[in-house]
């Protein structure tokens, strides 16, 4: 079994944004040359992360206006106070309701590989989730398999 893996950095435009890195993942899929397996994909921050589905515009904004119904920014996040505790120094950013929208779209996926293809489904996109953007951000992939 071979496993290889690839950063790719990218930059996010907006609080919550949905960038569509499917073409990137196929790219590094395709390089690796893998034909039988899985790809994750990974965000290894605490406020952004990796889920699949339909790039539909309209769609895009119903899933942004979900989580901030659910995880309103007005709301009390102790995490925000963290700045007068000793231990943390803030960066600027009052960020609690980023880590808790992060709870419900995870930090991952993974996928599996047929003759060296993602078994995506016809209307299935991968997105890297930034939910504190915009900033400079990364994601990895880990191919596997023969």
């Amino acid at each position: 079994m071979q496993i290889k893996k690839q950063k790719v950095e990218l930059t996010s435009e907006k609080q919550i944004d949905f960038i569509d890195i499917t073409l990137d993942v196929t790219e590094i899929v395709r390089k690796f040359g893998i034909q039988e397996g899985q790809v994750l994909i990974f965000s290894p921050h605490t406020t952004a992360g990796v889920v699949l589905n339909h790039n539909e515009s309209m769609l895009l904004q119903d899933i942004s206006r979900m989580l901030y119904k659910l995880v309103p920014i007005d709301e009390h996040y102790g995490h925000d106070m963290f700045e007068l505790t000793r231990e943390n120094k803030s960066d600027g950013r009052s960020n609690g309701h980023s880590h808790c929208k992060n709870i419900l779209i995870g930090s991952s996926t993974v996928i599996p590989l047929a003759k060296g293809e993602m078994m995506l489904g016809e209307k299935q996109s991968i997105f890297f989730v930034d939910l504190d953007g915009g900033r400079k951000r990364d994601f990895i992939v880990q191919v596997m398999g023969e």
